[in-house]
């Protein structure tokens, strides 16, 4: 045998020339580490976790460790009746456990957490060289996050946040506590299902945009949309619905045109502003889907850079979509 060889329950059970099968509940026995290498020669079989591995008996002492001790007759080992070693233990990373302790260094799996495993297990193992290697491997790789997203606090901090942005910006403002009026049954969805948007917009487009979000603003649920420190549109999501003889309010998700109104705002990451037949080819009527407000209506010009456009999700309907007193 050249090197380290693990084996699983099933690769043994499915091989009818392996001498010895893995017994799933195997019956122990205390004996020393020389009677435990019945197979008379200088590698050993051990049975970590339910995972096979025939190691030399040099690299299992080669380090002061857990393993040394055990194989030098200092500790008592278990064996089950075939022999093998019994190590209580997952053998998921014993392999880079004895790659370590043959070599004196390792690549370290890929991942936080599969690091964090191998360090629980070094530190089993007490092999001391490999619990640093891991320790400073975490340290160094502390995880960074995606995006940051400024909550503001003033209208000053919004202000400033706008007009100091390099980038096009996004605000969701959002207070659940501003509304009057009772809720409809799906308005509390609607509202979630719009902070999940913005969180999944802001870490496609947190390289490109600036995002922020306003706790403390006078609507419910609304989008504002800024470029070079002009506000270009807002989308109000939030409507009055008569229902019987009582007004509720409901929190609608125009998912398509938040999408498009962001996209929108990438027209202005550069300078010079996008000239007005760009502009015009994004501001066309939006009767399917909502109304504009004055300041939206009229022939296009120079002024449109000046003007926002406000979107409002069917500001007044009735619980059948049909106009009060019709």
């Amino acid at each position: 045998m050249s090197g380290d060889r693990c084996l699983t329950q099933n690769h043994i059970q499915d091989d009818p020339t392996f001498p010895h099968p893995l017994v799933v509940c195997p019956k122990t026995k205390t004996c020393g580490y020389r009677e435990a290498m019945s197979l008379g020669n200088k590698y050993v079989r051990l049975n970590v976790g339910g995972m096979l591995f025939f190691t030399p008996l040099q690299v299992l002492t080669c380090q002061n460790s857990l393993l040394r001790s055990m194989f030098s007759g200092k500790k008592e080992v278990f064996t089950d009746k075939e022999g093998w070693i019994l190590i209580d233990r997952s053998g998921k990373h014993f392999n880079s456990i004895l790659n370590y302790l043959r070599d004196g260094t390792i690549t370290l799996p890929k991942g936080r957490q599969a690091v964090q495993e191998l360090l629980a297990e070094a530190k089993y193992y007490l092999i001391q060289g490999l619990v640093e290697l891991c320790q400073n491997t975490l340290q160094d790789n502390k995880e960074q996050p995606m995006c940051v997203i400024p909550v503001i606090t003033s209208c000053k901090e919004e202000e400033q946040l706008i007009q100091s942005s390099s980038k096009p910006v996004v605000k969701l403002l959002y207070n659940r506590s501003n509304n009057k009026y009772s809720y409809t049954s799906n308005s509390d969805d609607n509202l979630l299902k719009n902070i999940e948007l913005f969180d999944r917009l802001s870490l496609s487009f947190n390289s490109r945009v600036l995002f922020f979000k306003d706790v403390i603003g006078d609507e419910i649920c609304c989008w504002s949309f800024y470029g070079q420190g002009r506000k270009l549109a807002e989308v109000c999501c939030t409507s009055i619905v008569y229902a019987t003889e009582k007004k509720q309010t409901k929190v609608e998700f125009p998912e398509a045109r938040i999408y498009e109104e962001t996209l929108n705002t990438l027209l202005y990451e550069t300078m010079p502003l996008p000239d007005n037949s760009l502009l015009e080819a994004t501001r066309r009527s939006y009767n399917n889907c909502g109304s504009l407000s004055e300041e939206e209506e009229g022939p296009g010009g120079p002024e449109l850079r000046e003007r926002v456009r406000r979107i409002h999700v069917k500001r007044y309907s009735t619980y059948d979509d049909r106009p009060l007193g019709h």
